[in-house]
């Protein structure tokens, strides 16, 4: 479950801003408020299975972007690539080299989702 999650707010570091208001909304609710099903729906004055509606196509609009897309992935493997070379120049003769200077400044950037 934390994995999906976590892909969910990496997705939405993405997409969010693609969502409708209403689906940002109980986004934060729901993932980054961490109020249940049943509290949403209280304060939205909705029923429980509607929220749990929304929050599905919610994920499911953002997959679909995704599959489309593809800026997740393409994040992923731009990172995973900056780490390897980090790996290869933080190696003793590479220790104070500007190559790996530049490459931990681009791991920071990576880490800079908006």
């Amino acid at each position: 479950m934390l994995e999906e999650t976590t892909r969910l707010h990496l997705l939405y570091d993405f997409y969010g801003k693609l969502l409708k208001e209403r689906q940002r909304k109980y986004f934060d609710m729901y993932y980054r408020e961490d109020l249940s099903l049943g509290e949403i729906a209280e304060l939205e004055n909705i029923s429980r299975q509607a929220v749990f509606e929304q929050v599905k196509r919610i994920a499911r609009t953002m997959e679909d972007y995704e599959s489309k897309l593809g800026l997740l992935a393409r994040y992923e493997r731009r990172r995973a690539l900056l780490e390897e070379l980090e790996r290869e120049l933080s190696e003793k003769a590479w220790q104070h080299s500007r190559a790996l200077q530049l490459t931990r400044q681009l791991l920071a950037l990576e880490m800079e989702i908006d």
